[in-house]
C-alpha cells in the first residue's frame, strides 16, 4: 500500500511512518517544519520528506492519506484530499487498525513524562526478554528509533498474533500477548475526530502519570481534560490494570467518575502499592518498594524526583504483565533517556549545553530542580522559547517565572508574533532575565553572558531554529 503522511515530522506521525515502512508499505510525507531528530530517523528509513503542504506532494496513486492533528480545514493539502475524495484516516486510527490487534497494549498517559515513561517501560520489557513493539514521542537512546513492531507481530488475521508470552507471578493481566507500548496523548486526533488520541488504543494496561491543565487551544478547562482521561479509563478491561499517580488529586477525581479495572498506585511515599526511598537527593539512586517490601535499588543517569515517579510507573506497568521487578531493576543502570530530555549536547570553554523539550511550567520546574540537585551551586542559564500552543496563547504566562526559580539567568525568546508581553515574566524572575526578538540575538546574548562552569539549558518543544547546536558551535569557534 502507498501511504502519504501529512504532518510526518511530528514525533507521533513520524513513528507511524516508521511502523508503516516496517510493515512494507511505500511511505512518503510532508510537513511545514522538518527538523531532527525525526527528520534524521525518517531519512535513514528511506522515507521521502517534502517541505510544505502543497497538493502536488500527494501522488495521485496514493492509497491512503494519514492526517496528523496539526492540520485543519483550510490547509491546502487537506482541501485537496477532500476535493478529490482520497481515502484518509488519522494516525491514531491507523495504529489501532494495523498494529495493535493481537497485542497486549500498554498505554502511557499524562500531562508530563509520557515520553520518558514510555521509553523506560519499553526498555524494561526489552530487558525482560519480551521484545516489545513501541511508539514513543521521541527517540529513546537505547533503541535509536521512535517506533518498531517488535517480536510476536503477525498480520492481524493471523493466529500467531495471539501467541502467549510466559505468565508472570502475581499478576492477573492475562493472557500476556506480545506487548506494544504506546505514548498515549490526550491531544485531539485529527480535524475530523476531536476525541483524544488515546481513546483509540484500548489498552490492557494504562498508566495515568499526572494531570494538569494544558493544550489551551482545544481544552477550555481542566474538567474537559479529565473527561477525556475518563474516556480512556472506560476502555481498559476489568482484567487489565490502571497504574495511577497516587499523589495526583485530579486523577483521583477521574477515577471517582467510575472505574471498572483494578488500580495500583505509585507515590514517592505514603499509602500506595509502589513507593520509594530516595538514596540520592537528585533522584539518580533510589530503592523501589512494592507493598512495603524493597525489591531493588535503581541507579541510573536520570535526574529529578519526577523521573523517580516515571520509573515507578514503568516498573508497576511491567509488573502488571508479568515482569519481575527484581530481575529488571539492575538493567535500569543501562537506560539512556530520550533525545531532547535534558540531553547533554556537549561542553566547550567549560560551559555545558543541554537540549530539553520543556513545554509546561511543571516540566520546567522539575527539570531544573533535578539539574540543580546535580550541579549544586554552579550557574544554570536557561534559553527559553515559548512555543507550545498553550505557551503561545499565554495560558501559563503567570506560572512561567516561578517555574524558572531554579535558574540563575534566563534569556527569553520573544518573537514579534508572540501575542503577550514577556516583560511581566522577565520582571518576576528570581534571577537575571532578558528578552530577545530573534534566535540570532539570543545566541549572541548567551555568548557574552555565559562563563566557565555554567550549565546552559535550551527549552523548547520545537526546533528552536537549531539554537542549542548553533550556540555550542559558537562556543567551540
Amino acid at each position: 500500500m502507498k501511504l502519504h503522511i501529512l504532518g510526518i515530522a511530528g514525533t507521533f506521525m513520524g513513528g507511524v511512518a516508521a511502523l508503516a515502512r516496517e510493515l512494507g508499505h511505500t511511505v512518503d510525507g510532508s510537513d511545514a517544519n522538518i527538523y531532527p531528530p525525526m527528520s534524521t530517523q525518517l531519512e535513514g528509513l528511506g522515507i521521502v520528506l517534502k517541505q510544505g503542504y502543497a497538493p502536488e506532494h500527494i501522488a495521485a496513486d496514493t492509497d491512503c492519506v494519514v492526517v496528523g492533528n496539526a492540520l485543519s480545514r483550510g490547509n491546502p493539502a487537506v482541501e485537496h484530499v477532500l476535493d478529490t475524495q482520497m481515502n484518509y484516516t488519522s494516525g491514531a486510527e491507523w495504529l489501532r487498525e494495523n498494529v495493535l490487534p493481537g497485542r497486549t497494549t500498554l498505554a502511557v498517559a499524562g500531562t508530563h513524562g509520557k515520553t520518558t515513561t514510555t521509553s523506560i517501560l519499553a526498555w524494561i520489557l526489552e530487558s525482560a526478554g519480551r521484545d516489545p513493539g513501541f511508539l514513543v514521542g521521541g527517540v529513546p537512546e537505547n533503541f535509536g528509533v521512535s517506533a518498531r513492531l517488535g517480536g510476536g507481530w503477525r498480520t492481524p488475521s493471523s493466529d500467531a498474533a495471539r501467541h502467549l508470552l510466559p505468565e508472570g507471578e502475581g499478576t492477573d493481566v492475562q493472557p500476556a500477548a506480545a506487548p506494544f507500548v504506546v505514548e498515549a496523548d490526550e491531544y485531539d486526533t485529527a480535524f475530523f475526530d476531536k476525541r483524544s488520541k488515546f481513546v483509540h488504543y484500548r489498552p490492557r494496561v494504562a498508566v495515568l502519570n499526572n494531570l494538569e491543565y494544558d493544550h489551551a487551544d482545544i481544552f477550555p478547562d481542566i474538567a474537559a481534560i479529565q473527561r477525556q482521561f475518563h474516556h480512556l479509563v472506560r476502555t481498559v478491561p476489568r482484567n487489565g490494570r490502571l497504574i495511577v499517580n497516587g499523589e495526583d488529586v485530579r486523577i483521583a477525581e477521574v477515577l471517582a467518575m467510575g472505574c471498572w479495572t483494578p488500580v495500583e498506585r505509585f507515590a514517592l511515599e505514603g499509602d500506595a502499592e509502589w513507593t520509594t526511598r530516595l538514596i540520592a537527593d537528585d533522584g539518580s539512586e533510589f530503592a523501589v518498594l512494592h507493598r512495603g517490601v524493597e525489591v531493588g535499588v535503581v541507579r541510573w543517569d536520570l535526574l529529578g524526583r519526577h523521573n523517580v515517579m516515571n520509573g515507578l510507573a514503568a516498573l508497576a506497568a511491567a509488573h502488571a504483565v508479568g515482569v519481575d521487578p527484581a530481575q529488571v531493576i539492575p538493567k535500569l543502570s543501562e537506560f539512556r533517556s530520550v533525545k531532547r530530555r535534558l540531553e547533554v549536547l556537549g561542553n566547550a570553554r567549560g560551559i555545558t549545553v543541554y537540549d530539553d523539550f520543556a513545554h509546561h511550567p511543571t516540566a520546567i520546574r522539575t527539570t531544573l530542580a533535578g539539574l540543580r540537585a546535580r550541579v549544586g551551586n554552579a550557574r544554570i542559564v536557561v534559553a527559553m522559547e515559548p512555543r507550545s500552543n498553550s505557551m503561545r496563547l499565554g495560558a501559563h504566562s503567570s506560572e512561567i517565572a516561578p517555574s524558572l526559580d531554579g535558574a540563575d539567568a534566563v534569556v527569553f525568546l520573544q518573537r514579534p508574533e508572540l501575542p503577550w508581553d514577556a516583560g511581566a515574566v522577565i520582571a518576576a524572575l528570581r534571577g537575571e532575565g532578558v528578552a530577545t526578538p530573534t534566535v540570532d540575538a539570543l545566541i549572541d546574548r548567551l555568548s557574552h553572558a555565559t562563563r566557565n562552569g555554567d550549565h546552559v539549558v535550551f527549552m523548547s518543544n520545537g526546533g528552536f531554529e537549531g539554537a542549542p547546536r548553533r550556540f555550542l558551535a559558537a562556543l567551540k569557534a
